[in-house]
């Protein structure tokens, strides 16, 4: 058996339940690799919808789109949290994943992050437009002041998600230094009355 590393896991998390002609958020841009990736699963004939508030990681995940000659994104500068007002309401009800990598840019500010108010807004959200057995998978990067209080906001807000609508899942290894990453994957398993 192999354990997987938590951005491996959380590409098979993704891959689980993406496929060509599928809506899928990217909802961190950050170098545009998820938004690549994800790109690549729905197709020429899917959508990836992908966030940022920082005009560099616009610049660079559009530079890399265009160099694999990637048409179908649409990248937003504006935080996630502005996903109802960006996501057409046609497609509501058919996103089939979401992906977050918290925490700040690499390479860039470390004082601009995510913050737990605004990811929790944009999972509410993700959850309305989400289709029954569609995933959110974020991946938790908690090494930094900002990062601690963002951990500290999702576990208690997950706890508290409704198990008849959507299954939360941890995925950590325990024995690791220096505050690994971990994943917090919540899959829709039925509509939010």
């Amino acid at each position: 058996m192999h354990l997987e590393r938590v951005l491996q896991y959380a590409k098979t998390l993704i891959k689980a339940c993406t496929g060509k002609g599928d809506i899928a958020i990217d909802a961190t841009i950050g170098n545009g690799h998820d938004s690549l990736f994800l790109s690549k699963l729905v197709g020429e004939s899917g959508h990836v919808y992908g966030y940022d508030i920082q005009k560099q990681a616009i610049e660079k995940t559009r530079n890399l789109l265009d160099q694999h000659k990637i048409e179908q994104v649409t990248l937003f500068h504006k935080g996630h949290e502005y996903i109802l007002d960006t996501v057409p309401s046609s497609l509501y009800g058919n996103v089939s994943s979401a992906i977050f990598n918290l925490g700040y840019l690499p390479g860039s500010d470390k004082t601009v992050t995510t913050k737990g108010s605004t990811t929790i807004k944009a999972i509410n959200q993700l959850l309305q437009i989400l289709k029954v057995g569609g995933i959110i998978v974020l991946v938790v990067y908690h090494g930094h002041p900002e990062g601690q209080v963002e951990k500290d906001e999702l576990l208690d807000y997950v706890s508290t998600l409704n198990q008849k609508y959507a299954h939360v899942l941890r995925y950590q290894f325990v024995n690791q230094k220096n505050h690994a990453p971990f994943i917090i994957a919540i899959e829709k398993v039925k509509e939010i009355n």
